[in-house]
This record gives structure tokens, sequence and C-alpha cells, in this order.
């Protein structure tokens, strides 16, 4: 199963590169600041698109999307979050927002700043953003391949 992971796309143009991956997803997350529903629309084209809010979401938006979610890949389970809120990191924020659970995988968003490790036996992936880098050098976004294990790719680009 390939999984492609993004965040923070703030309502801009969706990039090629990015498109190029969706083309062959199984399964698209987004985790959050879509800036508009147009962004949704484009990516169900490809694949089926699961994702939460984030805190510059229009209340339309917010209707649409959770704050948070659990999903299954395989035989995984994948906490989603913005990440956004006050007090501690955006990756603490994140891990705090699934302590009562066991998961897999946390993915989040909202620094723009790509992110793949480990906490503890917990997979943090935060894909950057594909439209708005800020203070990284390049776009980004993550490709999850979901087999027996779950192998995270980082993809770095300029546009």
């Amino acid at each position: 199963m390939k999984i492609v992971i993004l965040s923070d796309t703030h309502a801009k143009a969706l990039p090629p590169r990015l498109l190029e991956e969706c083309t062959s997803a199984d399964l698209i997350l987004h985790a959050g600041d879509w800036g508009n529903l147009a962004i949704q629309e484009q990516l169900e084209a490809f694949a089926e698109v699961i994702g939460v809010h984030g805190n510059i979401d229009s209340p339309a938006i917010q209707s649409m999307f959770p704050d948070k979610q659990i999903i299954h890949a395989g035989k995984f389970k994948i906490g989603m979050v913005h990440g956004h809120g006050d007090k501690r990191t955006t990756e603490k924020r994140a891990i705090d927002a699934f302590e009562d659970e066991t998961l897999d995988a946390i993915v989040f968003g909202h620094s723009h700043i790509p992110l793949i490790r480990y906490a503890k036996r917990t997979l943090l992936l935060n894909p950057g953003s594909p439209t708005d880098k800020r203070r990284v050098p390049y776009y980004s976004f993550i490709v999850l391949h979901v087999g027996e294990v779950l192998r995270p790719e980082l993809i770095l680009f300029e546009q």
C-alpha cells in the first residue's frame, strides 16, 4: 500500500511533484491547514482522502474533518492531528493528543518542518509542506509504504 502524506497546503496550487506521486497512491492523508476545499476535490481525483483540520481552516472545513482521528492501514494503527496549540512543541502536542492510545505512527503538520523519527516505539511523521516551505530549504511531503513494516520516504523538491 502506498500512502501520500501532506499538510499545510494553505489553499495554494498543488505542485506537479506531489501530483505525480498521487497518481499511484492508494490513500492520501492531509494533516490540516487545507486552506480551501478545492484541495480535497483535487486530491480525491487520485485516491481516497482522509484528513484533519488545522488552525487556519474555515468552519466549513472544520465541519468536514475532525481535529484528530485514527486510521488503520494494513496491520498498522496511525493517528493523525494537525499539532497546533499553546505550550510545548508541535511534536509534543501531537504525541500528547494520543497519550491514551497505542499507535504505530502519528502524522502531524503545523510546523512546516519535515520530520521522520521514532519516539519510543511510535513513528512520528511530519510531511512539512508541498506549497509553503517557510524556513526550510525545500518543499516536502512523505510517501509511506505499508507492508510488513512502515517505510516512510521523505520527498524534498524545489518548485
